[in-house]
Parts: structure tokens; sequence; C-alpha cells
């Protein structure tokens, strides 16, 4: 019975069945289509199916503490503090700090310089006597009478040239100025001003008398204009917007 059974199945016809021979034909179609598409076709099927097998690879990694840190704190993207040290200024610091303040009251003085009048009247009082022919002589200046001690103010900018006793004048101060006129003030009771001293316009140089030939306290002013005598106070002020 064995025996007949093997000789039945080696002498057996084989008959596919009906749904293997729809498969062959399925793979034929699809073998005939991908033929028909061309290399491109087949290169897209390709790439397709690798970046399908690709998303399917499960990740499975874990970062240790050490490597976040590396990633997250130490790496080249992450921004870095440098270091600077602060500069000290300490090589000659007090000469430094010197210089600092002259420079700001320069800056001060010119500011100020800056903003002050040009010519100023040189004290405040009455104007008591003109230029001119008076008693005999020449007066050669204008008188202007006020208490003793009524502050005496350089007209203009300029440099002391003469500042202490004078005949006739008992006291004068003498100011050449910056355009090279020379301004004269006479009979102070007091003198604030130096030989060689600089003064700016409005600034007090002495203070009013009755010292010299005078008949009371008052500032005798002349001014003399660069290359002449003297000339009358009086307009040479209006000029410049000064009335007594």
């Amino acid at each position: 019975m064995q025996e007949q059974t093997r000789r039945v199945g080696k002498h057996r016809k084989f008959h596919p069945s009906q749904a293997a021979k729809g498969r062959v034909a399925f793979v034929a179609v699809a073998t005939g289509a991908v033929s028909t598409a061309g290399a491109g076709g087949a290169v897209a099927a390709q790439a397709q199916t690798q970046a399908t097998a690709e998303s399917a690879v499960d990740v499975d990694y874990k970062l240790t503490a050490n490597e976040v840190d590396s990633a997250f704190v130490g790496g080249s993207s992450a921004p870095q503090i440098l270091a600077i040290a602060e500069f000290k200024p300490v090589v000659n610091l007090g000469e430094q700090i010197t210089k600092t303040i002259q420079y700001n009251a320069e800056r001060i003085q010119a500011d100020l310089d800056n903003r002050g009048p040009s010519v100023v009247k040189p004290a405040e009082g009455a104007f008591t006597s003109g230029f001119g022919p008076r008693w005999g002589t020449v007066h050669q200046g204008i008188d202007i009478a006020n208490a003793v001690g009524t502050p005496i103010l350089s007209v203009m900018d300029g440099v002391v040239i003469d500042s202490g006793p004078a005949s006739g004048y008992g006291n004068w101060i003498r100011i050449q100025h910056t355009d090279g006129s020379v301004s004269v003030y006479g009979h102070m009771e007091t003198l604030d001003v130096s030989v060689g001293q600089t003064v700016r316009a409005g600034e007090k140089i002495a203070g009013m008398g009755n010292r010299g030939f005078s008949t009371g306290s008052h500032l005798h002013f002349e001014i003399h204009p660069a290359g002449s005598g003297p000339v009358d106070p009086q307009p040479w002020l209006a000029e410049r917007g000064i009335t007594l």
C-alpha cells in the first residue's frame, strides 16, 4: 500500500489552481507596466521603496547626561561670554584728574565768554562831565559819579598794562584790549588787578574813589583806539549799544 502511494505521486500531473493563475497574470501586467514607464519610473519606484524602508527603522538612542551637556551647553552654537579686564588708568592718575578738571574749567569759561557781552559800561552812576575843554585844559575822558567802592569794570577783554599810583589820577589802571585799543580808569580807592593779568569784559577791576585831582568820588574813564590818541568815550560806547 505504501509503495503504491509513492508511485501515484511520482506520475501525477500537476494542475495549478485558478488563484495561482491570477497571481501570475498580475505579475506579468505589473512587469509590463514598469517596462512601459521606462527607466524613470523604475528609479522613482526604487527611491520610494528605499524611503519607506528607512522610515521604518526604529531609532532607539538615548543621550547620556554628559552628551546632553556637551550638545546644549558647550556646543559651538551656544553663546559665549568673553571676560575682558576692566581698564584702570593707574599710571599718573592724579595728573590725569588735574588735567581733566583744568580742561573742564577752561571749557566752561570759554562758554561763558562766548555768551557774555563784548563791551560793557565801565561803572554805574551819574554822568557828570564829558569829553573836551574844561577849566583851561582838555578833559580827555568822561566822569561817572557814585559812592566810594562802587565796582569799576573792564569795558572789554584785555591785559592789564598799568595798575597803581599815577600823577593827577591818584590811582589808575590801563588795559590793552585785543583790538589794540587802551582803556584808562582813574581816581580809584582800591585796585583789584595787577600788571600782566588777563581780564574779561565786565570783570571788576577796582573800587571807585576820590584820589588825585578830584572833587568827589567818581570814575574818570578814557578810551584810546589803536594808533591814535583819546577819543570821546560817549559816542564810542553808544556805537556799541551802551548809553550813559
